[in-house]
């Protein structure tokens, strides 16, 4: 069920990303091109899908909200071309292939991630069929959950750490900012849009913090027991900028033990609801056998 609603899922995404963010009659043609290398580079939708799954389970419909779906995966694109670049983690490879800086250079890497970006509020805040109000809380909370008090903040504390000894505070705090704000967001922002009382929405939003942690260990873990064919870059890159991890702090086996009660988390924050609610529970479920 999780494989063919997600694969259902991300072609819906992937049909309106091309609408939103076109490859004909548009000038420059090149900040395009770059633009669209990535967000295309086969990008596994989770932020679009946790919003469409959060808000199916409260019985809306979450491809309603394909406007601020995307635009959440616009954000995490644009995040991912600026975390490759020589200035930060310096990689030459996502998802198997080549970085936007190797292929179309660092000056238009950081411009096709500022177009993302940017463009992303225009196409988040064209949302049909959603109370203004309404849509602008969600819009200011994807903000703040991708701006200094979250993912750039977050990151800030990646950059500034490396070669640095930190404690699980310092490193829990990071990874919930830097990887867990979007995630919360999007789960959220399916919750409101679709209308979730208040104790849906707050039951949803332990879900995606618990869903953040597990899926931050369990990417620690593919650093160390992953490989490249699988994870689609080389392994052993934390290692190699002297960053503290979730098994670098703890051990490996301890990091597992870690990830799984983060699941059991998640999955206690949803016994409130039903069957409709089965895809967020085998999304979580999913990262325990994650491979990439």
């Amino acid at each position: 069920m999780l494989k063919q609603y997600c694969q259902e899922k991300g072609k819906i995404v992937d049909h309106a990303l091309a609408a939103f963010v076109p490859s004909e009659n548009v000038y420059p043609p090149k900040i395009f091109e770059a633009m669209r290398y990535s967000l295309f580079a086969g990008g596994k939708r989770l932020r679009p899908i946790l919003l469409m799954a959060a808000a199916d389970s409260i019985g809306g419909k979450g491809s309603d909200y394909l406007n601020v779906a995307c635009g959440l995966e616009m954000i995490h694109t644009y995040s991912l071309i600026h975390d490759d670049l020589p200035a930060m983690d310096d990689d030459d490879y996502r998802r198997g292939k080549l970085t936007s800086h190797k292929v179309f250079g660092e000056g238009m890497a950081i411009l096709a991630g500022d177009g993302l970006l940017t463009a992303a509020f225009t196409v988040m805040l064209a949302q049909p069929g959603v109370q203004a109000d309404v849509l602008i809380k969600v819009v200011g909370e994807i903000s703040n959950a991708a701006g200094a008090l979250g993912m750039i903040g977050g990151q800030v504390i990646d950059l500034s750490s490396e070669g640095e000894k930190i404690d699980i505070d310092t490193l829990s705090y990071m990874h919930q900012a830097k990887t867990g704000a979007l995630f919360k967001a999007a789960v959220r922002a399916g919750a409101q849009l679709a209308g979730g009382e208040e104790w849906q929405v707050a039951s949803l939003t332990e879900y995606a913090k618990q869903y953040g942690l597990a899926f931050q260990i369990t990417d620690d873990i593919l650093d160390v027991t992953g490989t490249q064919e699988k994870i689609g870059k080389p392994v052993g890159s934390d290692v190699k900028n002297h960053k503290a991890t979730y098994v670098t702090l703890y051990s490996l086996g301890e990091a597992q033990d870690m990830a799984n009660q983060a699941v059991t988390n998640a999955l206690q924050a949803l016994k409130q609801f039903g069957q409709e609610a089965d895809i967020l529970r085998e999304l979580v479920r999913a990262l325990l056998t994650r491979d990439n």
